[in-house]
């Protein structure tokens, strides 16, 4: 019986890697144009994973996300991680961990959390959503993170926190955020779903403040289809987000039996000793992540390889165009590819996305913009320091192209081509006007 069940599963191993070598082509066809924003990173073993793991009908969370948690507490050299079912779940149980009651010193509703205006919804959500004041500051074009310059300016008697995000997979300088937050004894979460693989000083982010929070959705630097980790070097942070990511039972602490002698009177499997949500992920998700994880660094190289073509091209239009800048001591991992417009350009955002789109070349916003912005704002309380010109700058001005592992070097000539032949129809188009 065990061998014909292992036989039926080589062969649908067989199957299913015979199906995805024939059938999973990313590659860039000039023939037939198309450069998606992002490919999928996964192939037939990590399909065969997901089936292999649904076949076995242990599917809810348990070994296999705990094997995959210590693998990536490892893969960064931080000592605990906490795997969700997404980024913005990651986000939460962050915020959650640090307004929790067993958390010494912890927020409390008004308290003021400093977050960059260019930034995600789910950034920012949580801190609404735990009755805290999101403070919004401005970024800095040159690498579109948190304008240091712009930090004092935010603080306040209830400042309490900051959230940094890494915009685009670019790390923040975290030097100077980490002096900022000890000088004014503040919480640090950085937001580093966009930033897999990135390091500061040789040192992963996410792994500087109390709180790092990764993404593993489909359209970032490794896929586990949905799903979202938080890291950390505190252990009661990590178990208080173990116990929040499932409903508030310590089932999945490390100190479980701490509270079954406790409480010897109730059933182990359902001592609820805090608030909690149903954030977890699958047994699918981790067997995935386990086959992901060890392709991330070969990923980067790729999208810092392409990034390095765009940069050294662009550069003969950079009356036009200003590019993103690697933060000093940083290694930047390129989610994408942002582009702002000068005040020279003579064409708009629209102009120029439009024609790539034509071109099969998807675009897209650089993340949401200047999230001060947009309407949810007006239904609750924040606080805004300076006019934040320059958020409103990348989100008038900008927008970003396809920088992905999948961008080989006929994509990247693509392209290139195409913004020369763009930039050329517009010069002949204002010498025939002029």
């Amino acid at each position: 019986m065990k061998k014909n069940k292992q036989a039926l599963l080589n062969t649908i191993h067989s199957l299913i890697c015979d199906y995805c070598d024939k059938h999973f082509d990313f590659s860039f066809h000039p023939e037939q144009p198309l450069i998606k924003l992002h490919e999928p990173t996964i192939n037939g073993e990590e399909v065969f994973a997901a089936v292999q793991t649904m076949l076995s009908t242990f599917t809810t969370m348990g070994k296999k996300v705990r094997a995959f948690e210590a693998q990536y507490a490892h893969y960064t050299n931080i000592l605990y991680s906490v795997m969700s079912n997404s980024g913005s779940s990651a986000n939460l149980l962050a915020i959650a961990a640090l307004t929790n009651p067993v958390t010494p010193h912890h927020l409390t509703p008004g308290d003021e959390v400093i977050v960059p205006a260019l930034s995600w919804s789910t950034t920012i959500w949580p801190i609404i959503q735990h009755q805290l004041i999101p403070v919004m500051v401005d970024c800095h074009l040159h690498d579109l993170n948190l304008d240091l310059n712009k930090l004092e300016a935010a603080l306040s008697p209830k400042t309490r926190a900051i959230i940094v995000v890494h915009v685009y997979g670019n790390p923040c300088n975290m030097d100077a955020i980490m002096a900022f937050a000890k000088k004014h004894d503040l919480f640090v979460i950085e937001d580093s779903c966009e930033a897999m693989g990135a390091t500061y000083n040789e040192k992963s982010v996410g792994g500087f403040g109390d709180i790092g929070n990764f993404s593993f959705f489909f359209s970032h630097h490794i896929s586990t289809m949905e799903g979202g980790i938080s890291v950390t070097n505190n252990f009661n942070l990590t178990e208080t987000m173990r116990i929040l990511r499932a409903h508030g039972w310590s089932r999945e602490a490390d100190e479980h039996q701490k509270y079954i002698n406790l409480y010897p009177d109730i059933d182990p499997r359902f001592i609820f000793i805090n608030v909690g949500y149903n954030l977890r992920p699958t047994e699918v998700n981790a067997a995935m992540g386990q086959l992901q994880l060890p392709k991330l660094d070969s990923f980067i190289v790729k999208r810092r390889e392409a990034a390095t073509f765009f940069l050294n091209h662009l550069s003969q239009y950079d009356e036009f165009f200003q590019c993103q800048q690697e933060t000093p001591k940083g290694k930047h991992v390129w989610f994408g590819f942002p582009v702002i417009l000068k005040d020279k350009a003579p064409f708009s955002v629209k102009d120029i996305t439009s024609y790539l789109q034509k071109k099969g070349i998807e675009t897209r916003p650089i993340i949401a913009g200047n999230m001060a912005r947009h309407p949810a704002f007006k239904l609750y309380q924040h606080r805004v320091v300076g006019d934040l010109s320059q958020a409103d700058i990348v989100m008038r001005k900008g927008f970003a192209f396809p920088c992905h592992h999948a961008i080989d070097q006929g994509a990247r000539k693509y392209i290139a081509d195409t913004f020369d032949s763009f930039i050329e129809g517009w010069m002949n188009k204002d010498k025939m006007t002029g």
